[in-house]
């Protein structure tokens, strides 16, 4: 094991043990670095490398400390790599989507309360086939954000959304509105939410994977092309 790997590896050791917990300051660079027998240069590699990836936070002239390890922080990296996708990798990464997101929607048929089901309604009435694709973009997330956030499940919650980043949304959007489709998409989302409003996860499950799949053909058709 390359000695940065040991120290990445010693101080996730401290935090998975609870000797560091979110939020807490890590102690100064030379201390850490005698305690887990380690040199302070690969103590300071270690550190960058779990900045990076939001493990720790380095605050110049205050020190380093441990994030709040929420899961839309850890998972915040795989937003980038989803966007240096080609087209092979972007319709496996539909594929991963179809999967998560159509089990993801059943448990919010089941879960989901009367507020969340009111607010995805909402959000359904107040969209139409006649708005521009950077509003589109912007209710597709609140859609599907507002459909896994009623599962209570925050890293299903942050894994769904960062699979499906803005730029990959935009450029769906973009291409159905070019097609037609952007009515009978809008007329998906409508039947997904009344499925969970009407406590159907059958129904739900079905709906999402059928609307999802929906997207791959087309993205399929489109590289293709």
């Amino acid at each position: 094991m390359a000695v940065t790997d040991e120290a990445i590896e010693k101080i996730k050791a401290m935090i998975v043990s609870g000797e560091l917990g979110p939020g807490d300051r890590l102690p100064p660079e030379k201390e850490l670095a005698e305690r887990l027998g380690l040199s302070r240069n690969s103590m300071r590699e270690a550190v960058k490398a779990l900045e990076v990836i939001r493990v720790l936070d380095v605050r110049r002239g205050d020190g380093t400390y441990v994030t709040s390890l929420e899961p839309h922080l850890l998972l915040e990296a795989i937003s980038f790599v989803v966007d240096m996708h080609d087209d092979d990798s972007l319709l496996e990464l539909f594929a991963v989507r179809r999967m998560l997101e159509s089990q993801a929607t059943g448990l919010a048929a089941t879960h989901g309360d009367d507020e969340a089901i009111a607010a995805l309604q909402a959000e359904i009435d107040g969209i139409d086939a006649g708005v521009s694709i950077d509003d589109l973009v912007a209710h597709d997330i609140r859609f599907h954000r507002e459909i896994v956030r009623m599962t209570g499940n925050g890293y299903l919650a942050s894994l769904i959304d960062s699979l499906s980043s803005q730029t990959i949304r935009a450029r769906v959007w973009r291409g159905l509105t070019e097609q037609g489709a952007v009515e009978r998409t809008l007329s998906e989302h409508r039947a997904i939410a009344d499925a969970i409003a009407q406590h159907d996860p059958s129904l739900a499950t079905s709906l999402a994977t059928a609307h999802i799949a929906g997207v791959e053909r087309w993205l399929r058709q489109a590289t293709q092309g």
